[in-house]
């Protein structure tokens, strides 16, 4: 008699308790029970694992089998995880695989909600770029020549697009090297990043940048520390890291294809949006009495109050699109890397189309619920770009008391943001396999992980935090290169560096957004297999052996985990 993984005996209480686990070849299983009584109301698949050799056991009617006693602990209905159905056996498609029972658009007002945001971004950007090249020639046409003294031009697009290119070269390069040298990434993320830190603030410093070096320093130390907690936890970091990179070599799975095309989007937009950024200072912003009228306010219509609002707007639009590109991308790869966990060990293999599966009910039933988690992660960046700004403000006017206490709040902005985002990607993983909505998708992922305990395996992994270094080492590289190329062609509008900051703070925003879309299937992948693995860790044993017996190698712990 096939027997069930202890997941769905845990979250469908049907008079099974607690099933203890019998010692078999080293490995924890099941001892095996009658089937339970009506139909499961959460995820329940059975397996017939491949080293059970014995002939079939006889099956007893369930009336024979005496009531057994629940476990004190769960002596109350088992939380109720949805009503999904089971990956099915021999299906082939992802929807067929992973089916939902009702489908329904879920967060509706929050997808209406990007829609409208996203319309009026294309709004504000045609008004602005048509303001803008009805006077091309006052902004001038290359890196020198603009007659622009006292905002953004043509000078500053320039120097946006070679902060697309490095951001773009770097990051392809970056995810080659975890392909590539997967055991090694972990270690080059963390040197290279303390050695970047390092060098940027003895760079600052040299300049006698007093604020900026003190910020970077601070960064620095705070970078070292961060690489030396890791070491002791790198093993199993690379042990995920390689099954997901070892999951996306594999065939019907396109993670490299995804990875790519997602770093082009982000190009894309990114630079549709310093296009945009600029034009809204040429066309917007007022001249002073000391430098040349701005022609695009002959008509009236400018104003400082205009441009911060468009600019608020703008950001917050870009943030919001590019965070909604990203829960695209991870939710597609989830459902890849879902279908591996829970279809490759069976006769039917992976579905075909699971990419393309996962990717439609992303952007339908799912759109709401993506909308909705990547804009509360754009309202965080929106306050941690604003708290940016005003403390480069703050030192390069040699204020330390305001920067020490910009710096103090953009750590606390940053504690807030990692919390949401570790909510998030894991909601994003239910919601590409059952496609949930979202509060209900998060509080259902994190409880079930946390009362089996897989939440603290996923805390003591750090391929997340890799990531995010890797993501931290692309934007530091663009927010020095937008420094030197203002400190080299000193523009005319950026004198005594009246827009150093601001320029500085969205080259770092470009250069981060685009690596993390770039890195996001790796990220994906491996919360996707925590998810699977939190739901039925008995699949990982008998369909994924080699998986697991690494992981039990250096994570003694898991074999605790699956008793839970």
């Amino acid at each position: 008699m096939a027997y069930q993984g202890q997941a769905s005996g845990y979250y469908n209480n049907q008079g099974m308790g607690n099933a203890p686990y019998q010692q078999l070849g080293g490995q924890h299983y099941p001892q095996q029970y009658p089937p339970p009584q009506g139909p499961p109301q959460g995820y329940q698949q059975p397996y017939q694992p491949s080293y059970q050799q014995q002939p079939p056991q006889q099956s007893y009617p369930l009336q024979d089998v005496p009531p057994q006693q629940p476990d004190p602990k769960y002596n109350q209905h088992p939380p109720d995880y949805g009503q999904y159905t089971p990956p099915q056996e021999g299906k082939e498609t992802f929807q067929e695989t992973f089916k939902i029972q009702k489908p329904k658009y879920n967060d509706i007002w929050a997808g209406l909600l990007y829609i409208a945001v996203f319309c009026g971004f294309v709004a504000v950007s045609g008004i602005s770029l048509q303001r803008y090249s009805r006077y091309h020639s006052f902004n001038g046409g290359g890196i020198y020549g603009s007659s622009n003294d006292f905002s953004l031009d043509t000078n500053t697009i320039i120097l946006f697009v070679f902060v697309l290119a490095v951001g773009f070269v770097v990051s392809w390069a970056y995810f080659l090297a975890a392909r590539a040298f997967t055991k090694q990434f972990v270690w080059l993320t963390g040197i290279l990043n303390c050695v970047l830190a390092v060098g940027t603030a003895a760079y600052y410093l040299y300049l006698r940048l007093w604020g900026a070096g003190i910020v970077f320093a601070i960064f620095a130390i705070f970078a070292i520390l961060a690489f030396i907690s890791w070491i002791p936890r790198i093993p199993m970091t690379v042990v995920m890291l390689q099954q997901t990179m070892d999951v996306a070599r594999m065939p019907k799975i396109h993670v490299f294809f995804i990875s790519l095309m997602g770093g082009i989007i982000s190009l894309a937009f990114g630079a549709w949006f310093s296009v945009t950024l600029v034009a809204v200072y040429t066309a917007y912003m007022p001249s002073d009495s000391t430098s040349n009228p701005n022609p695009s306010c002959a008509s009236g219509g400018c104003s400082s109050g205009r441009v911060i609002g468009l600019v608020v707007f703008v950001t917050f639009a870009g943030y919001w699109i590019t965070e909604f590109t990203k829960a695209v991308i991870h939710t597609t790869v989830a459902g890849q890397y879902g279908a591996w966990y829970f279809c490759a060990g069976k006769p039917g293999g992976i579905p075909s189309g699971s990419a393309a599966g996962a990717f439609r009910r992303a952007t339908t039933y799912s759109f709401g619920s993506l909308s909705f988690g990547s804009l509360i992660i754009a309202l965080i960046n929106m306050l941690r770009q604003a708290c940016s700004i005003a403390q480069q403000s703050e030192a390069a006017d040699g204020n330390m008391i305001g920067m020490i206490m910009y710096c103090v709040l953009g750590c606390i902005i940053s504690m807030l943001q990692w919390l949401v985002e570790f909510f998030n990607r894991y909601a994003y993983c239910h919601i590409a396999l059952y496609g949930k909505a979202y509060i209900a998708a998060a509080k259902d992922t994190w409880k079930m992980m946390k009362d089996r305990g897989w939440d603290a395996l996923a805390q003591d992994c750090l391929v997340g935090p890799v990531v995010s270094m890797g993501g931290l080492f692309v934007a530091y590289l663009c927010a020095l290169l937008s420094y030197l190329y203002l400190e080299y062609t000193k523009p005319a509008y950026n004198e005594g560096r009246t827009f150093t900051p601001v320029i500085m703070a969205f080259s770092f925003l470009i250069g981060m957004q685009i690596c993390k879309t770039f890195t996001m299937p790796i990220t994906s992948g491996t919360e996707t297999i925590f998810v699977a693995l939190a739901w039925d860790p008995q699949v990982a044993i008998t369909d994924h052996p080699e998986f697991w017996d690494r992981l039990v190698h250096v994570y003694p712990r898991v074999q605790q985990m699956i008793n839970a």
